[in-house]
């Protein structure tokens, strides 16, 4: 599926998410550009079936995370929520290395101790 209709569309798709990441809290948004750019960097040479399903599910990704972006845009007094649960009929659709990817992913995301530590500069001008 290498048309050029095709490659635009996932081309924007791709720059979309990693631009809606820059909303998210310093460490989601380093975790998530890693896991986007692995991901659509391993299904680059994906058949045409597994394409169309690849982008079908990440179209809804950021679908769902440009919403909640503009609800944290106009929530700035509250704490925000990004990400959604992952029903169980659609786990149960994952291969056994999609289950091992979503696992290694859930360990990190949840980690206790963040992997930055950053501070806000504006509090030092």
């Amino acid at each position: 599926m290498s048309n050029p209709a095709h490659v635009f569309k996932v081309r924007f798709l791709y720059k979309r998410i990693l631009m809606l990441h820059k909303f998210l809290p310093l460490d989601l948004k380093a975790l998530g550009d890693q896991y986007v750019k692995d991901e659509f960097k391993r299904n680059k040479i994906a058949a045409p079936e597994e394409a169309k399903r690849f982008m079908v599910e990440w179209e809804g990704y950021k679908d769902t995370l440009q919403t909640q972006v503009m609800e944290a845009a106009g929530n700035k007094l509250k704490q925000n929520h990004f990400g959604d649960d992952l029903p169980e009929e659609k786990l149960n659709h994952f291969n056994e290395d999609q289950v091992g990817q979503l696992y290694e992913l859930m360990q990190e995301a949840t980690k206790p101790n963040r992997q930055f530590n950053i501070q806000d500069d504006s509090l030092h001008k």
